[in-house]
């Protein structure tokens, strides 16, 4: 039984354990039976117009045995996170629940003007002046924080719209990443894990693939899908947003034909968007090859940068290599397409990780002067295959060498 495999289980609350006032078929017998195996439990919910006491009594009220200490509310650890950064005033966009988690650590929410963070909640009486104003205060500085960015959250009567909504507005408005406190990022997880050795077999349990599963991969832990759907939605093997068992409810933890996967963390980051790459290999005549050394991590490596809307790959190349470094070129001959997660997902210091499909070219240098250096290049050289860098980018060596090995099949040819 799933049961048997793990001595903690993180919950989610709305899909697993209730929708609405009611507790979903199975779950008030299935955490009583947990309780009685001795099983640790924690409630992990993104609602933010709550606190951990009321979440605690609301399950009691259904009949379900909760601490306010076993319950993780986004709005509980957005506090718990702005007081770890030492942010003392803040602009709440949120109800009067956030408003008092956040007082709760000592912040001061009463002033407007001047303040170190922007927090964005969720509350159906906000306006446009309020985002405009929040809008604002991060343009002259203030931290960008969100308690989650669901964009919904399940009703009886379907789903409707979350904080997501409004934390989208305020990125739009300022071209700002901000940092996300709940579920799939890893804070919360680690709030709700802290106590527990590192030793001890955990699990999460939710019915949403984009929050809880994703989150629970990124944390290293597996995860279990409430869902009606057997099979995994997402077809690569390495997709965080699989689970590793599906159970139709809570029940299922006590089936004993239901297994669960071992999930083993892949050894990239996960993606929050799949873009266009290209990059292009250039020899002299003396066979040495043309490497950039980048501003941004100091890392060496062959020309290569975007596509932007409206170019062919071809037009990419040829406008990258020209202005990181001044040279023309043509482009002679295609390489290969590079796509795998492990050397092609990159993180940035905003926060932001890209999965790049890289077209990867031969060219060859027809006029320009070369550049030695710009505001993304802090220098540009040719190099000696027997002596190249150390500091190389990480796939670029596999690049060099599908390069060599294509110039040499061109040559005998």
């Amino acid at each position: 039984m799933l049961v048997d495999e793990f001595d903690v289980f993180l919950f989610d609350l709305d899909g697993v354990i209730y929708i609405g006032p009611e507790p979903l078929p199975g779950a008030v017998e299935s955490l009583k039976r947990l309780r009685q195996d001795k099983k640790d439990i924690r409630f992990l919910t993104n609602n933010p117009i709550t606190t951990r006491e009321k979440t605690a009594k609301r399950l009691n009220s259904l009949g379900i045995e909760a601490s306010s200490e076993e319950v993780i509310t986004s709005s509980w650890a957005t506090a718990q996170y702005l007081q770890n950064e030492k942010i003392r005033t803040a602009f709440v966009l949120g109800d009067e629940n956030l408003k008092w988690e956040c007082q709760q650590v000592g912040i001061n929410i009463d002033d407007q003007n001047d303040v170190e963070a922007v927090v964005v909640g969720y509350d159906s009486d906000v306006s446009f002046r309020d985002i405009e104003h929040a809008t604002r205060l991060i343009y002259k500085g203030a931290k960008f924080v969100a308690t989650n960015d669901d964009r919904t959250y399940p009703a009886p009567e379907g789903p409707l719209p979350a904080s997501g909504t409004m934390v989208e507005a305020v990125r739009v408005a300022t071209g700002k990443r901000p940092v996300i406190v709940g579920k799939p990022y890893p804070y919360m997880f680690n709030k709700a894990i802290e106590s527990f050795a590192p030793s001890s077999r955990i699990v999460m349990v939710g019915d949403n693939p984009y929050t809880d599963v994703l989150g629970a991969h990124q944390a290293g832990i597996p995860s279990i899908l409430i869902s009606d759907q057997k099979t995994n939605k997402f077809p690569s093997a390495r997709d965080f947003r699989n689970p590793d068992a599906t159970i139709p409810n809570l029940k299922g933890l006590f089936d004993n034909t239901i297994k669960i996967k071992k999930w083993i963390s892949p050894a990239f980051s996960w993606p929050d968007h799949i873009k266009a790459g290209v990059a292009g290999i250039i020899f002299d005549k003396t066979q040495r090859v043309l490497l950039m050394k980048r501003a941004e991590d100091g890392l060496w490596g062959i020309p290569s940068g975007r596509v932007e809307p409206g170019e062919t790959v071809e037009e990419a190349i040829i406008r990258e290599i020209s202005e990181k470094t001044g040279l023309k070129v043509i482009v002679n001959q295609l390489i290969g397409v590079y796509s795998d997660p492990v050397s092609q997902v990159f993180s940035y210091p905003n926060g932001k990780v890209s999965h790049f499909i890289t077209t990867y070219f031969e060219c060859e240098v027809v006029g320009g002067t070369l550049i030695k250096e710009n505001e993304e290049i802090v220098d540009v050289n040719y190099f000696d295959l027997n002596h190249l860098p150390e500091n190389l980018s990480r796939m670029h060596p596999r690049w060099l060498k599908d390069a060599l090995d294509k110039e040499q099949i061109s040559y005998i040819r």
